[in-house]
């Protein structure tokens, strides 16, 4: 679908802060109040914005801190649907948050949540690796979030600096 120029600024801007007061949103493009709302309503309407989402640091919430794993899935695409029908029976699982087709060694790369390493473990040997398509995994755990989604994490934190022995 073809968008104006007007609804690609305005999904930028809500894209980098979703909270942003509708009055300051529609100074930024230079619209009225009611029409750049009458343009946020297409825009969820026709699903282009899907969510509005709150990017939390869990680290920062005693006993939240959780366990976030990429995991690569080696797969065999089932004729007539590819990796579709793999894919959504992956994402349906409660712990996937995320599942994308890669082009590379693997075809699909999961990410997951869980409290612990043994959960996320117990979560792959349990439900993903034994999905009949899944031919092999390898499991990647984040040890620590630098930038997401365009947001540094801990800028200039100095007290939990992770260091790697040679």
């Amino acid at each position: 679908m073809k968008l104006t120029e007007k609804e690609i600024e305005i999904i930028e801007i809500l894209e980098k802060d979703a909270r942003i007061p509708i009055e300051t949103l529609a100074k930024m493009v230079s619209l009225s109040v009611k029409e750049t709302e009458a343009i946020m309503k297409k825009l969820e309407e026709m699903k282009v914005i899907v969510q509005y989402a709150a990017l939390v640091d869990w680290r920062k919430v005693d006993g939240h801190e959780g366990v976030t794993a990429m995991i690569d899935v080696k797969v065999t695409p089932k004729r007539g649907v590819g990796f579709d029908e793999v894919a959504e029976r992956i994402y349906r699982f409660p712990e996937v948050k995320s599942v994308y087709l890669m082009s590379g060694a693997y075809d699909l790369s999961v990410v997951i949540e869980g409290r612990s390493m043994s959960e996320v473990a117990q979560f792959v040997s349990e439900k993903l690796s034994t999905l009949d398509s899944v031919i092999s995994t390898t499991t990647h755990f984040i040890l620590k979030k630098y930038k997401h989604d365009g947001t540094v994490f801990d800028q200039g934190d100095q007290d939990r600096r992770i260091v790697m022995a040679p």
